[in-house]
C-alpha cells in the first residue's frame, strides 16, 4: 500500500478558508485528477461536504466520520486507521484533506504531491502540516498567466530514509 498526501499549499502553509479551497488553478485540478483517477481517495467528512457533485467519479472515495456512517458513492470509515485496514495491498491511496486528516496521515505517507503556490493569503483558517524532513524528488515550475493567478509548482517529496 501506498500513500500518497496531495494538497494545494501557500507559502505559510494555507489550504483553506471556510470549508472552501483558497485556490482554484485548473492545472492543479487536472493533475489531481490524472494522479488520483483510478486509485483510492481518503477525505475527511467536510472535505466530501465541499465537493461540489458529492463523490469524486473513477475513484473509490473514502470518507471519514465518527458521525456519518453512509454517504451515497462512499465507504465510511470511523478512522485513518479502520479506513487503511479496509485497503489492498496493492493499493495506492490519495489523502486529500482535510487539515485534521492530513496531520494523521503525515506521520505514515510515502509521498507527498503538492501544488505549492507562490501566494501568502489573508484570513485561511486551514492550514498543511509542517513538512520539513521530506526530501524533494520531482520538481515542475510554473508562472502565472490568465488561468492561474500566481506562480506556483508541482512538488513531489519523499520521506527521508532516516525517518
Amino acid at each position: 500500500m501506498r500513500i500518497n498526501i496531495i494538497a494545494a499549499v501557500a507559502r505559510n502553509r494555507a489550504i483553506g478558508k471556510d470549508n472552501k479551497l483558497i485556490y482554484w488553478l485548473p492545472n492543479d485540478i487536472k493533475r489531481f485528477k490524472a494522479l488520483t483517477t483510478g486509485h483510492t481517495i481518503i477525505m475527511g467528512r467536510n472535505t466530501y461536504l465541499s465537493l461540489p457533485k458529492g463523490a469524486l467519479p473513477n475513484r473509490r472515495n473514502v470518507v471519514l466520520s465518527r458521525t456519518v456512517s453512509h454517504l451515497p458513492g462512499c465507504d465510511c470509515y470511523a478512522s485513518l486507521a479502520e479506513a487503511l485496514a479496509h485497503c489492498q495491498p496493492d493499493e495506492d491511496l490519495y489523502v486529500i484533506g482535510g487539515a485534521s486528516v492530513y496531520g494523521q496521515a503525515m506521520g505514515i505517507a510515502d509521498r507527498l504531491c503538492l501544488t505549492e503556490v507562490d501566494d501568502c493569503p489573508e484570513g485561511a483558517d486551514a492550514f498543511f502540516p509542517e513538512y520539513e524532513g521530506w526530501h524533494e524528488v520531482a520538481r515542475e515550475e510554473h508562472t502565472a498567466d490568465e488561468k492561474h493567478a500566481f506562480n506556483y509548482a508541482f512538488v513531489d517529496y519523499e520521506r527521508n530514509a532516516n525517518k
